[in-house]
């Protein structure tokens, strides 16, 4: 049995107060919100790089999915737009806190497809960024989210 800590004095109350407060539903709810903004804006950057104007898919991009970003069994052409689709879909999903947990998924799968085929070497980056969808798969966006607004409205 591990046995419990006190901190004498007012550090202790300090601490006590932190612990308190780090245990409350609206600071998990903050950083859900931190992981919702953090990763939209990682794939949301990714899928501007992939278009011009507001959604044209540039021909570097198919190219790209031609040679570099090769798939063994998804055509090049389907590839491209997946991910362009997945990439800008799912970002301003997590920004607004909308379906997230189906969003931060379908990241997270197209994270795996990019570690295991595109860049096997990139695993920091790639586990750092499933780092932050896995509590917005298993916990959702909460109380900052549109999820939990229309949650309250028909549940």
């Amino acid at each position: 049995m591990i046995a419990q800590s006190k901190v004498a004095g007012p550090a202790g109350t300090i601490f006590q107060r932190l612990t308190a407060l780090a245990a409350e539903p609206v600071v998990d709810s903050l950083l859900l919100l931190v992981n919702r903004a953090a990763i939209a804006a990682i794939f949301f950057l990714s899928a501007r790089t992939k278009v011009s104007g507001l959604f044209t898919i540039t021909d570097a991009t198919f190219e790209l999915f031609r040679t570099d970003y090769a798939l063994p069994l998804v055509p090049p052409v389907a590839a491209a737009w997946a991910a362009t689709i997945t990439e800008h879909a799912g970002s301003i999903l997590l920004a607004l806190g909308l379906g997230t947990r189906f969003a931060a998924l379908a990241l997270l799968g197209m994270t795996m497809v990019i570690e295991i085929f595109v860049y096997p070497d990139a695993w920091p980056t790639h586990l750092s960024w499933a780092g932050l969808m896995l509590p917005l798969i298993l916990k959702g966006g909460g109380r900052f989210s549109l999820d939990a607004l229309i949650g309250k409205r028909f549940v």
